[in-house]
């Protein structure tokens, strides 16, 4: 069968995954620079080919909310926003997550705080894998650093979402989803049936069955002793992701005296970086989280024994570089480098940031 393969935005990218992927709904609202996921939706206007409902809420509040009722119903559906927006999302975050509900949620991060800049930035990092809304839980969080993986995560977001019954985050920027890559689309995959969904979900709210028992979602207890028992299976939930999830990257790492973390675009741009080191002579690796919760931590310590030095590379004023340090304990110095504001450092940049920390 014959590949096909489509040049494409990193959003639009997202928008056709969602419908190849076999989403039920989306609900969002606009906002640079992700409006393209919802403008492409509206063109490939899937209600007439696969039924999935495609919908501008009135706001970000009310598209989280619909995403809430969608998932309480077994759907697959999901949102997206951008900064400002995904922080008008998290107190509906905090309860799907609480629920138990699965769902896939993108964020093409803008930098600043407030409404900040439109351009590139990774400054949403701790809003996302420290949880963000309310209450001890955790995000899934993918962190795509090509536009194929932008398609690609919208399967893997919805995978691992269903798998463990909570949220999962696509955490892109600007760079990722305005640029223009080959992608290779996944085949259709049909909406799943209603009976289906009964037999996948058996929790889901689809009417109470004939002399079943009411099914009830929610995130409130006021039961002191069952909220504890409730949250003492979320933690357990997020130690098994955290034991069965991680996913890496590493390129040239074999022989390396130092090695340099970083995720998404800056990932690809510290790939040139290693390249003018190693014409130097300086023996450099790249490891790059694709997942960010769950963070790989021991993969991160196990080379605080063979190299010299860590720096990390993030469009944030060092957010990362936080969960590096914890990884390797103070065995080694980890070092940041980064750029605000929607500036993106060049190659030369951080390789001259590597020489500095040695």
């Amino acid at each position: 069968m014959k590949e096909e393969i489509k040049l494409m935005k990193g959003n639009e990218a997202i928008a056709h995954a969602a419908v190849r992927y076999g989403a039920d709904g989306y609900f969002g609202y606009p906002i640079t620079p992700q409006s393209e996921i919802l403008e492409t939706l509206m063109e490939l206007h899937p209600w007439t080919s696969t039924g999935m409902v495609v919908l501008q809420a009135e706001s970000e509040v009310a598209a989280i909310n619909m995403v809430y009722g969608g998932a309480g119903c077994g759907k697959k559906v999901m949102t997206s926003s951008s900064s400002p927006g995904v922080s008008l999302k998290q107190e509906g975050i905090s309860y799907i997550a609480g629920a138990e509900l699965p769902c896939l949620i993108v964020n093409v991060m803008r930098g600043g705080p407030g409404l900040g800049t439109i351009q590139p930035s990774q400054a949403d990092y701790f809003q996302t894998v420290k949880g963000g809304g309310h209450g001890d839980y955790k995000l899934i969080t993918l962190a795509p650093a090509s536009v194929q993986e932008m398609a690609d995560h919208v399967g893997l977001g919805f995978e691992l979402a269903f798998k463990y019954n909570t949220p999962a985050m696509i955490l892109a920027d600007g760079i990722i989803g305005q640029m223009m890559e080959k992608v290779k689309l996944p085949p259709q995959h049909p909406r799943l049936t209603e009976e289906e969904i009964e037999k996948n979900t058996p929790w889901a709210t689809l009417g109470k069955p004939k002399g079943g028992k009411q099914r009830v979602i929610t995130s409130l207890e006021l039961d002191p002793a069952e909220m504890e028992r409730r949250n003492l299976k979320f933690q357990a939930k997020f130690r098994e992701i955290e034991a069965k999830e991680v996913r890496y990257e590493e390129i040239s790492c074999k022989d390396a005296e130092y090695l340099i973390v970083a995720f998404g675009s800056s990932a690809r741009i510290c790939l040139k970086a290693v390249e003018l080191a190693r014409e130097e002579g300086i023996k450099v690796g790249l490891l790059r989280p694709i997942t960010l919760w769950p963070f790989p931590t021991d993969a991160i310590n196990s080379y605080a024994d063979k190299v010299k030095g860590m720096l990390t590379v993030e469009l944030n004023a060092g957010q990362m570089v936080e969960d590096v340090r914890l990884a390797v304990n103070g065995k080694i110095k980890v070092e940041h480098f980064g750029r605000l504001g929607g500036i993106v450092p060049t190659p030369d940049e951080v390789l001259e940031a590597l020489k500095k920390m040695i």
